[in-house]
């Protein structure tokens, strides 16, 4: 695990492009996914991403290719159903956190939130939240055994939907 790098943009908008999908609802239209994608997931916003002091970007790599990737952001929520139903403050969103999908069950997930975890809690943050889509079960039982429990619930704009996400927060020691 290490943070990402200006040369790896192109490499990561891919592997997001191809992970993305993997973590929406039964629902969503691959014309949804596209322009989520396009908005928040391309090779210019990824710059953006890794210039941004308050983020913090992290990949998983066999040492020839990405296998998965992280995106942290410090500080207070943004959205206002985020902030009233977080308890732990300060605090850092756990914003993306996907792996390519021939890398599940290898441990990259696991190693990969342990990093953030780390990194999280050496910053002084006594907690750390994220967002996961209502219909993501897989997801969901990733972050219970990473030790989150739901506190709350918010929306998430995908292309043209509105999507349902519960939110989840963890303390850090």
């Amino acid at each position: 695990m290490r943070r990402a790098r200006p040369d790896e943009l192109p490499a990561l908008a891919r592997l997001a492009a191809a992970t993305f999908p993997l973590a929406c609802p039964p629902g969503s239209t691959e014309q949804d996914q596209q322009a989520f994608v396009a908005a928040h997931l391309s090779t210019e916003r990824f710059d953006e991403y890794l210039a941004d002091p308050r983020r913090e970007v992290l990949v998983a790599t066999d040492g020839t290719r990405l296998l998965g990737y992280t995106m942290t952001v410090a500080g207070e929520p943004d959205d206002a159903d985020v902030r009233a139903a977080i308890r732990l403050r300060p605090t850092v969103e756990l914003s993306k956190c996907y792996v390519d999908a021939a890398a599940h069950g290898t441990g990259v997930s696991r190693a990969l939130m342990s990093a953030v975890l780390q990194r999280a809690a050496a910053t002084g943050a006594a907690g750390v939240w994220l967002g996961v889509n209502q219909l993501n079960a897989r997801a969901q039982a990733f972050y219970r055994r990473s030790g989150f429990d739901v506190v709350g619930t918010k929306h998430f704009q995908v292309g043209g939907r509105l999507e349902d996400d519960f939110v989840l927060e963890r303390p850090l020691p």
